[in-house]
């Protein structure tokens, strides 16, 4: 079995998440910064051409989306 190795997603807490008003509710989003790094990081997925570093970067950000999107489908059901 192989271990994916990943950065943590509370890596970006600082740095990488913003809350946006959407018709009334906060939801959670990516900063473009972070945005722009996500979009950099699956470009060179698809090529083919990630660093060990990189695959990990990429792992811990999809992550983060994947929690986001999990919390802000919670807030819009329950508003």
């Amino acid at each position: 079995m192989m271990t994916q190795v990943m950065i943590q997603p509370s890596y970006w807490i600082e740095s990488g998440i913003e809350i946006s008003k959407v018709r009334n509710l906060n939801l959670f989003k990516f900063t473009p910064e972070l945005q722009s790094r996500l979009e950099e990081l699956a470009d060179k997925n698809k090529a083919g051409m990630l660093t060990t570093k990189e695959e990990a970067e990429l792992a811990g950000i999809l992550e983060l989306d994947r929690i986001f999107t999990l919390l802000n489908a919670k807030i819009i059901a329950e508003s």
